[in-house]
């Protein structure tokens, strides 16, 4: 590998889901991969998101939610939507290579008693946890054979 290879994580306010799946990357990716996230627009990062990542040994207080503005001039590997609201809304993002869609709940969504909000962002959490897991897996394999000239 070259460098790393970047990630943009992009979904409506950039509060929970793209900065949890930032700090997910950013600690699996083992230092060959680092990850960014921004929203539509920005907001905060969500308490109850940090909270979670908090209890996977991931701190994601000092991140802060950025606007897709942010990154004009920036180019990306991947961008990698985590909402469909995102998916549909995003217009061509100049400086991006291949574009996935991760359709995720909104976790800031959740209604009820603290736990019951804490066990929808846990779930979240996790699913976006595999799903890095998954992407980390393919594309380690795809440069064992094809490997760089």
């Amino acid at each position: 590998m070259k460098g790393k290879k970047k990630v943009l994580f992009l979904c409506t306010g950039n509060s929970a889901r793209s900065q949890m799946a930032e700090g997910l990357l950013n600690q699996l990716g083992k230092g060959q991969w680092e990850a960014q996230s921004g929203g539509l627009f920005s907001s905060f990062v969500h308490p109850l998101a940090i909270r979670v990542m908090e209890e996977i040994g991931i701190d994601i207080s000092k991140q802060f939610s950025k606007s897709l503005e942010h990154f004009m001039g920036q180019e990306f590997d991947y961008l990698i939507t985590l909402c469909d609201y995102a998916a549909r809304s995003c217009p061509v993002f100049p400086g991006h290579g291949k574009r996935l869609h991760w359709s995720l709940e909104d976790p800031a969504g959740a209604t009820g008693t603290m736990e019951e909000r804490l066990k929808v962002f846990r779930r979240v959490r996790d699913e976006i946890k595999a799903r890095i897991e998954e992407f980390l897996k393919a594309n380690s394999s795809e440069e064992i054979k094809n490997p760089p000239s």
